[in-house]
């Protein structure tokens, strides 16, 4: 980097391969232990050398950092502030907030930003998310940063941390202050007033924000379930562990709803008064409901009630990440759509346009946030004169459920996958029905757009796909009952557990 006459050269596609950390949805992910300071300085060199490249930033900008309560963030945060401090930029220190507080804070400024997280997985791993100015880093900008090189300084030692001083300067409010604010001043005063709320606050870098932002609406909050180690809640697979915890919760505090996010604050939890955790992709209807959206962007994976309701203008389906919806967001906006919105099935949502209502202004946000969606959820229940389930009871009855194999090959998941889908169509149906048939009876439709969904004339789904940042083999299934789905999704994973 600049400064140093004794860097040395280095191949990101090559550093990647040495070190087992690969970029996946909106940056890098991998065990702790492989993510040295060596490491993630290289990758945020690159990040800002591209940007550098493109226009987007000017040396002496600042960029925002932020990080979740891994053990492993604070070291990897000032890995990520050292190579900023090189590469002639100022690191602003936000500390530990959501991702979309960070992202929020800096895309309102024209800043890039960096995340340090692993999201929902387990904390012996760890991650980056990478924020241009604009928002989010796509695929196309991936594929840049991956063919990539950089210079590093001779500053690390043989196992690649770093042999100076930090450089992570104290921590500054400005942007979990602003965050709290953008919902307060969105939201009517008062509003939640008269409504009990449990928050599940675990070891979520939201867990003080939702506090902040239900107390300061009204709500009479109550604290639940606080832990100082960390524990990786998946909005998408959630654990026995946090169902039993809700039901209990719920018999004994005569809640409205018990909310919680994941560890970096961009995926929610919402529960009835009766403790039953809200699907992600449910969770997602109702808030794009209450928000008045006209154009739904949302993955392929997702509940098909979306289109069922008859709520929405227009419905577009696209490949299952962040930057798929993102890319299908921007086109929609730029071909003249309303309020376009969008959400994943993992419940983060995502705004693409500045949403008014009731005279005040929600600034867009096109990444996902956690914290609009139970309380625009909560808001919609109410404004209909519904409790949380019975707000539910209005949607179509299509119900998902899903799970995922830990520790699964990428490269078996896909040779799993593509077993069942040659391009052969008519081969296909009938490999499909040959593994499956017996259980869910026959095809009548198979889509590819991101791994294998399969529809049985049942209209019963049965949707495969490799994760994109975990190795994982994820399964997601719909019915038209809650306990059809799940009793899918056991058989489901029982017979994918012989795949290995």
């Amino acid at each position: 980097m600049a400064g140093d006459n004794q860097s040395i050269l280095i191949l990101i596609s090559a550093l990647m391969d040495q070190s087992g950390v690969k970029f996946g949805t909106s940056g890098a992910r991998g065990l702790a232990t492989d993510m040295t300071d060596r490491v993630c300085y290289a990758y945020t060199a690159a990040f800002l050398q591209y940007l550098l490249a493109s226009g987007d930033i000017s040396r002496g900008d600042v960029v925002a950092i932020a990080g979740d309560y891994r053990p492993s963030s604070p070291r990897i945060m000032n890995a990520v502030a050292m190579a900023v401090v090189d590469g002639g930029f100022l690191p602003l220190n936000c500390g530990f907030i959501p991702t979309p507080a960070v992202a929020c804070y800096a895309m309102a400024r024209g800043l890039a930003s960096i995340m340090v997280t692993g999201s929902h997985i387990p904390d012996d791993r760890n991650g980056i998310k990478f924020y241009k100015p604009s928002g989010e880093v796509l695929k196309s900008d991936e594929e840049a940063l991956s063919a990539s090189s950089v210079s590093l300084p001779a500053s690390f030692d043989a196992e690649g941390q770093s042999l100076t001083d930090p450089v992570l300067p104290l921590v500054s409010a400005e942007a979990e202050t602003e965050y709290v604010l953008r919902y307060l001043n969105f939201f009517p005063a008062g509003c939640l007033q008269g409504k009990k709320v449990g928050i599940y606050q675990h070891s979520s870098v939201d867990r003080d924000i939702m506090v902040a932002v239900f107390e300061g609406l009204g709500a009479d909050v109550t604290a639940l379930g606080r832990s100082l180690s960390f524990i990786p809640v998946d909005t998408e697979a959630i654990r026995p562990e946090d169902v039993q915890l809700a039901a209990q919760w719920a018999a004994e505090g005569d809640f409205d709803c018990l909310v919680s996010a994941d560890g970096d604050g961009d995926r929610p939890l919402i529960s009835d008064e009766h403790g039953n955790w809200l699907r992600g992709d449910v969770a997602g209807v109702l808030c794009a409901r209450y928000l008045g959206a006209t154009h739904v962007v949302t993955p392929v994976s997702s509940n098909s009630a979306v289109e069922k309701s008859g709520w929405f203008e227009q419905v577009e389906r696209t490949r299952i990440g962040s930057p798929y919806v993102i890319e299908a967001m921007d086109q929609a906006v730029a071909s003249g759509a309303g309020n376009v919105v969008g959400y994943e099935a993992n419940g983060g949502f995502l705004i693409a346009l500045d949403i008014k209502r009731q005279g005040n202004m929600l600034s867009a946000l096109p990444t996902r946030d956690a914290v609009i969606v139970p309380v625009a959820i909560l808001l919609l229940a109410m404004d209909s004169g519904l409790s949380v389930a019975g707000l539910l009871d209005t949607l179509p009855q299509r119900f998902t459920c899903s799970d995922r194999l830990k520790n699964f090959p990428t490269a078996l998941s896909q040779a799993r996958i593509k077993a069942l889908n040659s391009g052969d169509k008519a081969a296909d149906r009938a490999a499909i029905e040959a593994v499956l048939g017996d259980l869910f009876g026959s095809v009548i439709a198979v889509n590819d757009t991101d791994g294998l969904r399969i529809t049985f004339a049942s209209q019963e789904v049965v949707h495969l796909r490799a994760s994109g940042n975990a190795p994982e083999l994820r399964c997601y299934n719909e019915a038209a009952s809650e306990a059809r789905a799940a009793e899918m999704n056991r058989q489901c994973m029982a017979l994918m557990e012989g795949w290995r």
